[in-house]
């Protein structure tokens, strides 16, 4: 007789075959069709709502591995909340405009973009985000990112447009928006001339710079400080990486506190005796890195007493001042400072103080004007710097000059050294009426995962200027302010500003560009200083981050689906200085709160030896490329299992052993539905005081699996997520309970209680373990609830199932100690069978009998009262307790007061069960079997 088909095998087709890379998509087209985004939200409608706000990337290319983690990240905790039962609607949403875009339509275009007039650009950079748009859209949704994808936001579209000129005319109605000459960060390459923020900032390290001491010839007595007659004539010694600027220099800045010290040392150029005064701590390694070995201090001060000695400039027919700054360290230099408040922040915020006049010799395009005099023309970073130098070296003035490397900021886009220049820009201030504190208490109000978030939250505003929100491009919202022809003041208001956004909600803000300045004024307007009646249109654009800044209005605020403020944003770490900060200044500026409740911050995706990713290194990963090769549950897994607090490494190698991973869970699903093929829990359920203990065990695992993954999604750690389904199924089902279980569900009677009773807790497992790995496996869950055939629930997808709750009932922590202890006893049992197995003595464990034997009292009893289920739990024939101690018994490492002999059984194997066992041919009809199986089958 073939016993074999007497087993309780499934008969049906087996589930959930792997072709993963082929299901998804299949998958992802029945949501679309079925709408299931829309079903998820009417089914939510009225609800508690969880909004979690999406940063908008910019459409430029391919997506990035680590692009594609951001939004995976996002996606658990809408999925997440959503399964939890509130309404937790997703906006996707793109960064249309800026920079970024126009560089690379102006690239591609090449020597054309000369002729372009700025419609023209305007035009194809709108087509190139919506190309890329596009592309981006259908590779998120290839990650199985579940949103309003049909209803994204975008920056170019009307409404939104509408939305960042409302938020700017409230900051102009309540004062916090002027226009001034200030020194900004500017790009000076063919493809940016423009103002940038400090986020659109690369700072390179080991940038090569000129390093120059140079004398100032003082034209004041500074004897009668020193009270030494002979120091007349001397000079102030300045230290320098950034000669192009000195045509601007106007001052010479001092600490107030600190000594300066006249110091006379013969000149290693001239090879006269002179005389500089330097910072008095600073002397012994401004000399040596002179070469200078021969100096003598002639006398100390504070730098006080300098301040408003005169000196005379190198080569500018200037006389400037010595100043007092706080800012001046001791750190390098000579302790004074080369002062160009046209060059620098707070060089800039000295010449207010102090009446400075503001040079900036420096053109768009980076070259030097007229101003510069004898330099005009040249470009400051090319040739500039080595025609200053040798200038000085010609007038006497250079002391040294040596190369350094250092940090420099460099434009994240053409990545070509910024400059400083003061040019006229539209800005907004920190601290009119108090914005920068109440943008500090907002700080402390939010919570900020991690928590370090907030101290440097704290510090950026704190130490930040006023923001420049001005930019020198085509490609962005043009900002709707006017300039008098007859006085040439800039006319600004907030009726004029309502105006402009009633034309651009309904016609774009393409139109500012070709209709007439008399269409975006109200009719009678009149300039405010002169009276006049004739304007031209501003032509600066908003900076791209006071767009996106302002997706707390024209998105949360606009959306009925949303609400202001969010309950998270989530970016990456250096969104600190960009979204993150540049979205907080307008809300609390507009609206006097913070735009989010909680800020969540993730570390960068960086290759196996921690670099950056990029093509150029040949180590970029692209989400075209990961999701063909592994699919988008591993993907996802894989994200899962990241601590994101920290930078993240990736490669190929690691996402395939998250492959491995992933086998694991999918093989733990296929088990629980084959073996549930015939159950139904209305008829065949056993009720759970029926139960074997194994089975109470297992559900009261379940119950701690519900409760630390609720946990883990609920604290957004993901990572916790991950390991404790894992290790759940990897663990404590497969390698103990369903390892164990296969014996009763294959052997015995179909319709026993004991089989019934594993199908019980299988089908509890099942319910559980799909719907707690939903928002991760949000494909593997959805096929998974497909091939279960009596769901707890009406829900036509997982994802419109709620998220499991601990049933209290089942939770017995006695019991999970006593069980804890049987699995230790197991382990010691299970090292002793695998000795057996590599000595080749057995190939499979039910080939074993083993012996227990122990002289401690409490573990006797704890043994006797689990002898019969003993052989189950090690998965052997035969298990005997024996109070003696056999000589060949081996102690074992977790039970020290336990003895085990493990020996090959000595009676013939069941057919059936495989099970060695005294009574195989007891029965004369079915002598191939033990008498167990011949029950199960009468």
């Amino acid at each position: 007789m073939d016993y074999k088909n007497t087993l309780n095998l499934p008969t049906t087709k087996f589930p959930m075959k792997a072709d993963l890379l082929r299901k998804e998509p299949e998958i992802q087209k029945k949501w679309e069709m079925e709408h299931l985004y829309e079903q998820i939200r009417k089914a939510h409608a009225g609800r508690e709502k969880y909004v979690l706000h999406d940063g908008p990337p910019y459409p430029t290319g391919e997506l990035h591995i680590g692009t594609g983690l951001n939004k995976i990240l996002k996606d658990f905790i809408v999925r997440f909340h959503t399964m939890k039962g509130y309404d937790a609607p997703y906006v996707p949403g793109w960064d249309c405009h800026g920079l970024p875009i126009e560089h690379r339509v102006m690239q591609e275009v090449g020597e054309e973009r000369k002729n372009l007039t700025k419609p023209e650009i305007r035009k194809k950079c709108k087509k190139y985000a919506e190309k890329f748009v596009k592309l981006q859209k259908a590779q998120f949704q290839a990650l199985g990112v579940m949103g309003d994808w049909e209803r994204p936001y975008l920056t170019f579209n009307p409404q939104y447009e509408a939305g960042i000129i409302e938020v700017f005319g409230k900051l102009v109605e309540k004062g916090y928006v002027y226009r001034s000459k200030k020194p900004v960060h500017w790009c000076p390459n063919e493809l940016g001339q423009t103002t940038l923020a400090e986020a659109e900032l690369d700072y390179r390290e080991e940038t090569k710079s000129p390093s120059i001491y140079v004398n100032f010839k003082l034209t004041d007595t500074i004897s009668d400080l020193f009270k030494d007659a002979g120091i007349d004539g001397s000079c102030m010694m300045i230290w320098t990486t950034t000669p192009w600027t000195l045509p601007a220099n106007v001052a010479i800045a001092v600490h107030p506190e600190h000594e300066y010290a006249a110091v006379r040392y013969d000149n290693p150029k001239t090879h006269k005796e002179e005389v500089a005064v330097i910072a008095d701590k600073r002397a012994e390694a401004v000399m040596s890195s002179l070469g200078i070995r021969n100096y003598r201090c002639l006398g100390k001060i504070p730098g006080r007493f300098l301040e408003g000695k005169k000196y005379r400039h190198p080569f500018m027919d200037r006389t400037g001042s010595v100043v007092l700054a706080d800012y001046v360290t001791l750190s390098d230099g000579t302790g004074c400072v080369h002062t160009a408040p046209g060059h620098g922040q707070e060089d800039y915020f000295t010449g207010l103080k102090y009446h400075l006049p503001l040079l900036s010799p420096v053109d768009e395009k980076g070259n030097f004007t007229k101003e510069a005099g004898e330099f005009t023309g040249l470009s400051i970073l090319k040739e500039g710097n080595d025609a200053i130098v040798k200038k000085l070296e010609s007038v006497g003035a250079l002391l040294d000059k040596k190369e350094i490397a250092h940090s420099y900021p460099h434009c994240w886009r053409c990545d070509d050294p910024v400059i400083f220049r003061a040019t006229e820009q539209w800005f907004v201030s920190l601290d009119y009426k108090g914005l920068r504190q109440r943008v500090l208490e907002e700080v402390k109000r939010t919570k900020w995962i991690p928590s370090w978030g907030e101290s440097r939250m704290a510090k950026m505003v704190s130490e930040r200027p006023d923001w420049c929100i001005s930019r020198q491009r085509s490609w962005g919202v043009p900002i709707p302010a006017f300039h008098c022809v007859h006085c040439r003041q800039a006319h600004i208001n907030r009726s004029t500003i309502d105006y402009v956004r009633e034309r651009f909600e309904k016609e774009g803000a393409d139109i500012w560009f070709y209709k007439e300045v008399s269409y975006f004024l109200p009719p009678d307007t009149k300039c405010s200083h002169c009276g006049g009646s004739q304007f031209q249109k501003e032509m600066d654009i908003f900076d791209v981050w006071f767009e996106s800044g302002s997706s707390h209005h024209a998105v949360l605020q606009k959306r009925s689906e949303l609400s202001y403020p969010a309950d998270l944003y989530l970016e990456g770490t250096d969104q600190h200085r960009g979204w993150f900060q540049l979205s907080l200044l307008p809300s609390v500026g507009a609206w006097d709160r913070a735009p989010f409740k909680s800020v969540l911050t993730h570390g960068f995706v960086v290759d196996e030896q921690g670099k950056k990713m990029s093509k150029s290194r040949g180590n970029f990963i692209s989400v075209e490329d990961a999701v063909k090769e592994f699919g988008a549950d591993v993907l996802r897994l894989w994200t899962s299992s990241l601590d994101y607090q920290n930078d993240m490494s990736v490669s190929r190698n690691l996402i395939v052993r998250c492959s491995d991973a992933y086998r694991r869970v999918r093989n733990t699903f296929r088990y629980l539905l084959s073996n549930l093929y015939d159950f139904d829990p209305k008829t065949n359920a056993i009720p759970y005081g029926e139960l074997l203990e194994i089975d109470k065990w297992a559900l009261h695992k379940t119950q701690e699996l519900i409760k630390n993954v609720v946990s883990a999604y609920e604290s957004l750690l993901f990572h916790r997520v991950f390991h404790t389904i894992y290790n759940f199924c990897t663990v404590e089902m497969s390698a103990f309970y369903l390892d164990i279980l296969k014996d009763r569900s294959y052997t015995f009677a179909k319709n026993s209680q004991e089989r019934r009773a594993g199908q019980t807790v299988l089908y509890v497992i099942l319910l559980n373990l799909v719907k707690l790995s939903a928002p991760i496996l949000v494909h593997t869950a959805e096929e998974v609830w497909s091939a279960i055939i009596h769901k707890d629930e009406d829900a036509a997808s997982v994802h419109l199932a709620t998220f499991p709750k601990e049933n209290p009932a089942w939770t017995d922590n006695a019991l999970h100690e006593r069980w804890e202890k049987l699995i230790n006893i197991r382990t010691d049992v299970a090292r002793e069978l695998e000795k057996m197995r590599a000595a080749k003595l057995i190939g499979n464990s039910l080939e074993a009998s083993v012996n227990l034997s122990t002289e401690d009292e409490d573990l006797w009893q704890f043994l006797k009262g689990y002898e019969k289920d003993l052989s189950m739990i090690f998965i052997v024939s035969e298990v005997k307790l024996d109070r003696s101690i056999a000589s060949q018994a081996v102690k074992g490492e977790l039970n020290e007061n336990l003895w085990i002999e493990c020996k090959v059984s000595q009676h013939k194997k069941c057919e059936r069960c495989w099970n060695f066992r005294e009574t195989v041919g007891h029965n004369k009809d079915h002598p191939a079997i033990c008498t167990r199986c011949v029950a199960a089958l009468q």
